[in-house]
């Protein structure tokens, strides 16, 4: 029991260890060894060609705690021409196009992975994340109104541009003037702050007005390993919740065996074994079975992570990352050195113990221990075996305190675990903004075969399918929404464009801080959106289509998971002046109470079947990562809350134990089979009470310190009605999770005891 007890407990620390740590390094290696080989850009800023000379950004070489620059080269948006085989309304996104005359560069040194550079107009080198996935190099592609050819693939970690031409060939492409763009290394650039502030040094160089947009490394690595940035907090806190058992249950482990064995070690010691001979038997009983736990710890953890580095090798479009072999030696190494100094002090406590001390130690001492709480309890007017159970801890309050310390972690890991998978299904629903409707009209049908129809389909017409809603008098309301991407100053190939029409849009819309747009010319926009142009509430951003431009003001900070957080949403009367092409358009619909779901459907796709629209019930979103997380987080409590259980096996078989001859004499005196469990589990079901009601106000106060971590670690911020899903009722339910381990814990020892005969336990020494 003990060897499983240590085993599985260094197993789960190791495993969440190795899990943890091999997440954020190996996550971070790839994006972070390109960006040092390239000599990448910390800050990528557009300055508006018309409000700055190349002379002046020239000079900003000079700003305090600028290390090295790059530019300016001319930079503009353009739109690629639709590819064949493309689905209809499909419209490509944004290509932000750069004048370089070359690669090579003091700053943002691309790397060209295909072909070569671009020497004269009517050439361009497309980013490899950029390209269709058909494109070859000599393959002719549309920029706006212009033929190119492409000549080469390259790679620019810092995602500064999407592709390349010659300088000369820029200022042609929109048709219109070009902006600047300028690269930037800091002295200091480890931190968001330090990013603001050369930004903040930067805009004091030049004219009010003249920087366009900004776009940090920062952001862009973040986008790039998003989905384990995730995992890293709360896995992080299970394993430090397991490394803190580990010790807890490895202590009570060695102690329990030292208090077990206090006869044998004296009669070891009066053999003429050593103190530090018999230090080292107890430290190494708890290492032998650690080393195997770790080793399986540390091959569960790399087997968990698999899943999860496969995101950041599709990022980079490389070999699945592995996590480091270093990584592995230093956790079980780490893991180890915790077991031998948990198992020190109880081996210590048995090296110093007196022989003759240990030969003559009378059991029947530390039996007598809480006499007088028993006498008090057996006042009370309930069952002499309850009464006697819920005076056993007092009998010995040092084992009981940590047994309770065990049980508190495993309540605190329950509760934990339900506020973190609350949190999640908050998070789901109330980051998706068009979630109002009970159903979904789309413009465009679901693509399909249509037997006999060779005819390329079409979108139907909007304003139509709107009259065939409003003509239903079960329609309560209904909005529209029509997506497309835009340009944006700074951000490469720009960011989605939500453009409504309607009274109720936005309506099921979360807001971060700030209010919902009511006005032309306002918007509402994602907090990654928000902290990749370094655009604030209150203030303006611009949007650009073809040398079209618009500018927005925002006024509030949504709460957005789709579109990685970078969607801009807004009227589509504000945006008209953009004269953007959007894709087909879908429509969000609330029923009257009491709408029949089924005959609505029915009867408003006989009306637009005609129109070449479909109606269909709105369905919820499912999230691989947030299914991910779920399976992950109910996999580390379940291993978590099965330590604990095991740790209170361990105190109640030795309590069980060392009390065998109590229990004898009770049998002696008629106690039944079924009062020596209820009596067992008493024991420990008070002990387990109080435990729960420390550990589950530790499990909310850590749930609300790593949500907020990982929304950062995914550029968001969390509504504070999504962290807090903790309810009085709920918590009153989580504090008996402490009563419900203890007992499950005490459930094998009680049958033992129940089971043994009343000779043998008279007999027993």
């Amino acid at each position: 029991m003990q060897t499983a007890v240590i085993t599985l407990t260094t197993l789960l620390s190791v495993a969440a260890s190795v899990l943890a740590v091999g997440l954020l390094v190996a996550s971070q290696a790839p994006f972070d060894r390109a960006f040092a080989k390239q000599h990448g850009a910390h800050l990528t800023v557009q300055f508006d060609g018309s409000a700055v000379t190349a002379e002046q950004l020239a000079a900003t070489a000079h700003v305090s705690g600028v290390d090295a620059v790059a530019g300016p080269f001319a930079v503009s948006s353009v739109r690629q021409g639709t590819p064949e085989g493309a689905p209809p309304g499909f419209e490509p996104p944004p290509l932000t196009v750069a004048g370089r005359t070359a690669p090579d560069s003091p700053v943002d040194e691309v790397s060209l992975i295909e072909g070569r550079w671009a020497e004269a107009p009517g050439e361009i080198v497309l980013e490899a994340g950029a390209r269709h996935p058909d494109m070859r190099t000599g393959d002719g592609l549309v920029a706006g109104e212009t033929e190119l050819r492409v000549v080469g693939i390259a790679e620019s970690v810092g995602e500064s541009a999407e592709a390349w031409v010659v300088p000369a060939q820029v200022a042609g492409l929109a048709g219109a003037e070009s902006d600047y763009q300028m690269l930037y290394r800091f002295t200091d650039a480890a931190a968001s702050a330090d990013i603001a502030a050369g930004r903040d040094g930067l805009a004091a160089a030049v004219p009010p007005g003249a920087i366009a947009g900004t776009q940090s490394y920062l952001d862009v690595r973040q986008t790039a390993q998003e989905n384990t940035a995730a995992f890293i907090p709360f896995v992080t806190a299970f394993a430090l919740l397991g490394l803190a058992m580990s010790v807890l249950v490895i202590g009570i482990v060695v102690s329990g065996a030292v208090g077990a064995a206090r006869r044998r070690i004296g009669i070891l010691k009066s053999l003429g074994f050593t103190p530090l001979q018999i230090g080292r038997a107890y430290v190494a009983q708890a290492l032998i079975p650690a080393s195997l736990g770790a080793a399986l710890g540390a091959a569960l953890g790399n087997v968990l992570a698999v899943p999860l580095l496969a995101e950041v090798a599709e990022a980079y479009g490389t070999a699945t990352v592995l996590i480091p072999l270093w990584v592995d030696v230093t956790v079980l190494a780490g893991a180890l050195a915790v077991v031998a100094a948990a198992a020190f002090g109880p081996a210590l406590r048995a090296a110093r113990l007196r022989t003759a001390e240990v030969i003559t130690m009378d059991q029947a001492a530390v039996g007598a221990r809480g006499r007088r709480v028993r006498h008090l309890l057996g006042r009370l007017p309930l069952p002499r075996s309850v009464t006697l159970g819920l005076a056993s801890p007092f009998a010995r309050p040092g084992r009981s305190a940590t047994l309770a310390s065990a049980v508190a972690f495993g309540a605190l890991a329950v509760t934990f675990a339900v506020g973190l998978g609350s949190t999640l299904i908050a998070m789901k629903t109330d980051g998706d903004p068009d979630r109002a409707g009970e159903v979904t009209v789309r413009t465009m049908p679901r693509p399909g075969p249509v037997p006999g129809d060779t005819a390329p389909a079409k979108a139907a017409d909007p304003a139509a399918v709107a009259s065939a809603i409003e003509a239903r008098p079960e329609t309560e309301s209904s909005f529209l929404a029509a997506k497309t991407q835009v340009g944006v100053p700074g951000l490469t190939g720009g960011t989605p464009l939500v453009a409504y029409e309607g009274d109720s849009a936005g309506s099921a819309a979360t807001m971060v801080r700030g209010r919902w747009f009511d006005s032309p010319g306002e918007a509402v926009a994602a907090t990654r959106f928000l902290q990749a142009t370094g655009v604030r509430v209150g203030e303006t951003v611009t949007l650009a289509e073809q040398g079209r431009t618009v500018r927005l003001r925002i006024v509030g900070e949504i709460f957005d998971l789709g579109d990685k957080g970078m969607a801009v949403r807004t009227g589509a009367s504000s945006v008209a002046g953009l004269k953007a092409r959007f894709l087909p358009a879908e429509f969000s619909v609330e029923l009257k109470s009491g709408t029949d779901e089924a005959r609505y459907l029915g009867e408003l796709n006989a009306a637009l079947k005609p129109l070449g629209a479909e109606a269909a019930a709105t369905e919820g979103g499912k999230s691989s990562v947030v299914r991910a997380m779920q399976a992950l987080i109910a996999m580390l409590t379940l291993m978590l809350v099965a330590v604990a259980c095991l740790g209170v096996l361990n105190a109640v078989v030795l309590d069980t134990r060392d009390r065998v001859r109590d229990l004898g004499i009770l049998k002696a005196l008629g106690m039944t089979p079924r009062q020596t469990i209820a009596q067992v589990l008493t024991s420990v079901a008070g002990t387990g009470l109080a435990a729960g009601a420390i550990g589950v106000p530790l499990g909310v106060a850590l749930h609300g310190w790593v949500m907020p971590e990982m929304g950062r670690a995914v550029g968001t911020t969390i509504p504070s009605a999504d962290i807090d899903v903790y309810d009085v009722p709920l918590l009153a339910l989580l504090a008996l999770a402490g009563v419900a381990i203890a007992v499950i814990g005490a459930l094998l020892p009680a049958g033992w005891a129940a089971r043994t005969h009343t000779a043998r336990a008279l007999r027993a020494e």
